[in-house]
């Protein structure tokens, strides 16, 4: 295997230099975190199914004309992706009330909500990721008044595809969270999905008996995390073809 710079290294992930400039590699970990990483594990495989799932899940997107970091899979954990400048907000959907929702206001598990609500909260884990306004971002130059408005009519038309996408299967899309970046194309800049969309930042509930199919089960002792995560990628059509063996990580440059 080819040697690679390693860039960052966060919860879940870790970035290399890609094979190309503009280019970078998305390592995906089975490290699991909760709580701002107050609580920490492994859950085996989870870094193989969330490449097969975020691979899909941005290629639908792509297709219906939402505009990605994602390049194409490399195999079973990693994924070539654009090299974009992210916007420092993460962008929560609820659909239906769960998670810290329900404690901040006092609204039962698994209400649904008179319309979805997008949320903004400022990446930043020295403070926990406190929540924002649009006001807040703009103010303090996170983002512009231009960016805000291109991240709310994709983040609407990404919820509104997933919704149905994830209903076709029995699922129902709880709430996500997603990130922006930016990415710079000679002097021209657009805003793009970034990150990725797996059961480890989405809520997804099954219709039929409302079993929790994502990172809630790693959160809540549930059990059958793993069992889980595969269950989703079933529902997708897209196990991994050469089933759940561990795949070694890249060769760091020292």
């Amino acid at each position: 295997m080819a040697r690679r710079r390693q860039l960052y290294e966060g919860k879940a992930k870790i970035l290399f230099e890609g094979p190309e400039p503009g280019t970078l590699v998305q390592y995906f970990k089975d490290d699991a975190t909760a709580f701002n990483a107050q609580k920490k594990g492994i859950i085996t495989g989870k870094g193989v199914l969330n490449n097969r799932i975020s691979e899909f899940l941005m290629q639908r997107l792509s297709e219906v004309g939402i505009p990605t970091h994602f390049i194409r899979r490399l195999n079973m954990r990693e994924q070539l992706i654009r090299e974009v400048e992210i916007v420092p907000i993460e962008v929560v959907v609820r659909n239906i009330a769960a998670g810290s929702m329900c404690a901040r206001l006092g609204i039962t598990e698994g209400t649904r909500l008179p319309r979805s609500i997008v949320e903004y909260y400022y990446k930043n884990d020295a403070l926990n990721d406190p929540m924002v306004a649009e006001e807040h971002i703009t103010a303090f130059g996170w983002a512009s008044p231009q960016d805000m408005d291109d991240i709310v009519h994709l983040t609407l038309r990404i919820n509104d595809f997933l919704t149905g996408l994830f209903l076709g299967v029995g699922i129902m899309l709880v709430d996500f969270k997603i990130e922006f970046g930016r990415l710079w194309e000679n002097e021209d800049m657009r805003i793009v999905l970034a990150d990725e969309i797996s059961p480890d930042n989405c809520r997804l509930w099954d219709t039929k008996t409302n079993e929790k199919m994502d990172k809630d089960r790693f959160r809540r002792d549930l059990g059958k995390v793993e069992e889980a995560y595969q269950e989703v990628a079933k529902r997708l059509g897209i196990l991994p073809e050469a089933g759940m063996r561990d795949m070694k990580g890249p060769e760091l440059m020292q």
